[in-house]
């Protein structure tokens, strides 16, 4: 860049030395033209001062005739007055004017006022000048001693009066001659001055003509040469750009595209108007606004100097960015493009950036199908894992309960609903399901299903907070129940070939078909229509029977043990999980599946909610491992369950304060709460004191699962807490 620009003062210093000594001739012309002007000015001035002093001789000799022929005539009258005042006058501006035109001194114009310097005279003008000084110098004398007693009536002038007379009859004569072969010198010299300026102007202009002439041609034929070379540059420039594969442009600091640009970038942004359009403008509606502001920013530290090149390109946001269909794109797909900003200086400084774009849509299409795949292969292992390491009772179960929750959750959606409460209605039931299904997985420690649930669950809970409701709101379920139900049938068929050792039972009159992917989306398809009637019964059995005599209850134990750890891990907290009676009681095979659902929701309560992490405990003078205790019991009747924590206890107040938050309850209503209608706000969908959910808490879901279950089974609920000391939930289960 440097190169260039030196080129470029090297190929205008000539036209600037050019255009200076033009202007150079110009000024020496006009400067010239003014000197010569003052010159002629100061000549022309001469002649009328010599005229004046020729006319003032005449006055002069006027004067004195009159004076003479009017003598005896009262010396105060106004016409000798006048007479004499004027000849004194004249007679001193003789003096004056005769002096400076000798000496080239300086008068003052009595009409104007200005004063002007006369030029010095020389030859037979200075000649002329003394010899009119000479007569002046005879008659000058005797008309001084005239005016001397000229006006006192006591003495008799008329002998000076007449010597004055005589002799301006002589030099009278003398003088005009003498100032008139002055003027016609002065006005020779000045003809002279005036024809060689017009000379002097004439071969001026014709030189400057001349020399604008040879710089217009040779300017003329520089820009040609200038312009041959930009249109060879530049058709070699558009070459280029017309054949790189990639899109290149400029942008300035106001984010401006360049007019030159690769054709290819047309293509690769989907648009046919970019040399000069904004560049924020082009990606307005195609990138998040988000990421066009952060563009903006990022650009603008490009042109920082300060900031290092290197620095700025690892924050560039658009490395592989989406760039959104638009209209202008005439069917094209969403594509993926990476933008590379480099810098352009001009010396030091930054001038534009240069910007490359390419269309990286299949590399970054082929490294999705790579994640995928590795996600995939990463799912079968942990899935493997699972199966490997957990009883194959548990894992059978799981498998079963996933594919009832999944044929619940289907029964729900195609049932009709219409109001608003219909559909608030499907919405909690599907979410009941849903944190169940989470659950189990999540004690189970696959992860992939409990991702899947959560997403389900971010959705549902937005349908929550939505407020209207409609049927189309529950399509977008679908393809988390298809994704669910493929994870379940491929453990499943894991599990089939590795648990060869426990096949499945024979199939019982209550088997029935598993669910299929078209099933789901026809279900859901029907959910959005709130007239359609419900469809055929869906079975969900997976192709594993359960055998829960097969599992003992220390394989349970140890199983709600790992569970309740690995979510203390994730909350930060510690707990020991503590049972006597679990090894020793047999719980009914109608009953297992509640119990161990409403285990898993209260356990996960205990560790999100109650349990305090070690620094809060010890605090509070507690030890820094929580403890949980899980029990069961069997009256013959009835099944008790029993699960305490000696964590903080229910907070009253903060459920009053959450629920005036939420604007459930207006502050004083809240307040006129008792504890038990404070629980029964605790137990409602949605509800819970948790700032932010995760994924172990804070959907409000957990206690409305436990308190749809126990009414399911005519049970009883019954809490009991004590602030900062324990929690404990007791639940009774008919055994009928």
């Amino acid at each position: 860049m440097a190169t260039i620009n030196n080129g470029d003062n090297k190929r205008y210093r000539g036209l600037i030395i050019s255009i200076a000594l033009f202007l150079s001739l110009i000024g020496a012309l006009l400067v010239f033209t003014f000197y010569t002007s003052s010159l002629l000015e100061r000549n022309t001035v001469l002649i009328d001062q010599t005229n004046q002093v020729a006319n003032s001789a005449q006055s002069v000799i006027k004067d004195l005739f009159d004076l003479d022929s009017s003598y005896g005539e009262d010396t105060s009258s106004p016409h000798i007055q006048r007479v004499l005042e004027r000849l004194e006058q004249n007679t001193a501006l003789i003096n004056n004017t005769l002096t400076a035109i000798g000496e080239g001194g300086t008068i003052t114009d009595d009409a104007d006022g200005k004063t002007y310097k006369l030029p010095s005279v020389s030859g037979s003008a200075q000649e002329n000048v003394q010899a009119a000084n000479e007569q002046w110098q005879l008659l000058e004398p005797r008309i001084e001693t005239y005016l001397k007693d000229a006006d006192n009536v006591l003495v008799d002038s008329s002998d000076d009066l007449t010597q004055a007379v005589e002799q301006a009859k002589t030099s009278s004569l003398l003088m005009n001659e003498s100032l008139d072969d002055l003027t016609n010198e002065v006005f020779d010299d000045a003809e002279r001055q005036a024809n060689t300026i017009r000379l002097i102007q004439a071969l001026g202009v014709v030189a400057i003509f001349a020399y604008f002439l040879i710089f217009v041609f040779f300017f003329v034929r520089r820009l040609r040469e200038t312009d041959a070379e930009a249109f060879a540059a530049r058709r070699e420039t558009q070459e280029i750009m017309e054949t790189v594969n990639t899109g290149l442009f400029l942008l300035d600091k106001d984010l401006n595209i360049g007019q030159q640009h690769s054709r290819a970038l047309n293509s690769i942004v989907g648009s046919d108007r970019l040399a000069g359009e904004n560049f924020t403008n082009v990606l307005r509606g195609r990138i998040s606004d988000k990421d066009l502001k952060t563009t903006q920013q990022f650009i603008e530290q490009l042109y920082n100097p300060r900031v290092k090149e290197k620095l700025v390109d690892s924050l560039n946001p658009l490395h592989k960015v989406m760039l959104h269909n638009s209209s202008d794109d005439k069917g094209l797909n969403n594509r993926f493009l990476d933008f590379k900003f480099s810098r352009v200086y001009e010396d030091k400084d930054i001038a534009r950036i240069l910007v490359n774009v390419n269309d990286v849509s299949d590399a970054v299409y082929l490294e999705q199908r790579l994640e995928k795949e590795r996600s995939q292969n990463d799912m079968q292992i942990e899935m493997l894992t699972t199966i490997l390491n957990v009883n194959p009772k548990i894992i059978n179960e799981f498998i079963s309960n996933t594919q009832a929750h999944i044929e619940r959750m289907n029964n729900i959606l195609k049932n009709p609903g219409s109001s608003q409460y219909e559909l608030e209605g499907k919405l909690n039931a599907i979410y009941r399901e849903m944190h169940s299904l989470k659950g189990e997985a999540s004690a189970l420690k696959l992860h992939s299903f409990t991702k899947i649930a959560s997403e389900a669950e971010d959705k549902l809970h937005a349908l929550q907070n939505q407020g209207q409701l409609s049927g189309n709101d529950f399509l977008q379920l679908a393809v988390h129940l298809d994704d669910l139900l493929s994870l379940s049938n491929t453990i499943a068929t894991l599990g089939e070939r590795i648990n060869r050792s426990a096949p499945p039972k024979a199939a019982t009159a209550n088997t029935q078909a598993p669910l299929s992917d078209s099933t789901l989306k026809d279900s859901v398809a029907k959910t959005a229509a709130v007239n359609s009637q419900p469809a055929s019964s869906i079975s969900t059995d997976g192709g594993l029977d359960i055998d829960l005599d097969g599992e003992s209850n220390d394989d349970r134990l140890s199983f709600y043990n790992e569970f309740a750890k690995e979510i203390a891990a994730r909350q930060g907290k510690q707990v020991q999980l503590k049972s006597t009676t679990l090894a020793q009681t047999h719980i009914p095979e109608h009953l297992a599946k509640p119990i161990k659902e409403i285990s898993i929701q209260l356990l996960r309560n205990a560790v999100v909610h109650g349990i305090e992490t070690p620094g809060v405990r010890h605090s509070a003078g507690k030890t820094e491992v929580g403890t949980i205790d899980l029990e069961v019991q069997d009256n013959g009747s009835d099944f008790i369950l029993v699960v305490q924590d000696d964590g903080q206890g229910i907070d009253y107040d903060s459920i009053r304060n959450k629920l005036s938050k939420e604007g459930r309850f207006s502050e004083e209503e809240a307040s006129q709460l008792s504890q038990g209608d404070l629980l029964k706000q605790l137990f409602s969908s949605g509800f819970s004191t948790k700032e932010n959910a995760d994924e172990d808490g804070g959907r409000g879901v957990g206690l409305d699962i436990i308190k749809a279950q126990v009414k399911d089974y005519n049970g009883k609920l019954n809490v009991n807490s004590e602030l900062g000391q324990m929690t404990r939930f007791v639940i009774t289960l008919p055994k009928a």
